[in-house]
């Protein structure tokens, strides 16, 4: 950590120890519901030839690679996330993709200092909701990128707009108490008047949010079905809920999740509806 400091301690504990092995074991997965909206963002975000790259919380490296795709052998990527582990297999996957020079960094948002590389464009796929302080991180990433420079990342709107998450948590035998609207997670960011001044604060302007609707696949193929329930027994609240679960109650939750998944199953996809932001800014002065 850049100074020494050590911030998002929670959040850092979490994606090492809790749920960066699972992401890493889940990586295929996960590509396969934000391939989308990542592709869209990728292309929203000019990156062209040449430029300096950073991608914040780039996970498995997927978005990484293809940022490196666009700016060439005379541009630069850096990925940056907490998860030791994501970044271990984005490195191995950017290597097998022909990438071998793009960079990988574990670090924090927050606090890292990466002089004396300026960016000209700062890129996040998701990546961005997890700060414990949103205001230190962004001013921290527009002290290190070049005057102008671009910010482009994706974060989830509200909460009810996005049945991949609520369905799941409609069958559990009891509804979890309301979590904090700002704390780090998934949905932090989904209200833009609360986003906005953050950006302006951490010296960003000219911000656009664009709507951006898709389906998160959860399990695709022959298996479809089996995939699914796979997967929401590893990752998410269904998976948290589990653990917690006694062995009969928990045969009958994914007897549930089963059931879901087959009521979203439409020609070997299992899918549920999921709403996004893609959100834009200039560095601002």
């Amino acid at each position: 950590m850049g100074q020494g400091v050590v911030a998002n301690a929670e959040q850092r504990e979490y994606w090492n120890e809790v749920s960066g092995p699972k992401w890493v074991a889940v990586a295929d997965w996960i590509e396969s519901q934000l391939s989308e909206i990542g592709r869209l963002a990728l292309e929203a975000s000019g990156a062209k030839p040449g430029e300096r790259v950073l991608d914040v919380g780039c996970g498995n490296g997927f978005t990484a690679i293809e940022l490196a795709r666009r700016v060439g052998e005379t541009g630069k990527v850096l990925g940056l996330d907490l998860s030791h582990p994501m970044l271990k297999d984005a490195a191995v996957r950017a290597q097998a993709a022909g990438f071998p020079l793009i960079r990988f960094l574990q670090g924090d948002a927050q606090t890292e200092r990466l002089d004396p590389i300026y960016f000209d464009l700062v890129f996040s796929r998701f990546g961005v909701m997890f700060f414990d302080d949103p205001l230190a991180a962004f001013a921290n990433l527009a002290r290190q990128a070049q005057p102008g420079a671009s910010l482009m990342f994706s974060c989830f709107r509200e909460v009810p707009q996005n049945p991949f998450f609520t369905e799941i948590l409609r069958l559990l035998p009891e509804r979890p108490a309301p979590s904090d609207p700002t704390a780090p997670g998934p949905f932090a960011f989904a209200d833009q008047d609360r986003v906005i001044p953050i950006l302006r604060a951490g010296g960003w302007d000219h911000i656009a949010f664009e709507k951006f609707d898709f389906p998160m696949i959860a399990g695709a193929g022959q298996d479809a079905v089996d995939e699914a329930v796979a997967y929401f027994s590893l990752i998410g609240p269904a998976a948290r809920a589990a653990a917690e679960m006694e062995g009969a109650a928990r045969e009958r939750f994914f007897g549930r999740v089963r059931d879901l998944c087959e009521r979203n199953c439409h020609e070997g996809i299992v899918a549920l509806p999921a709403a996004a932001w893609i959100v834009s800014a200039k560095k601002a002065g």
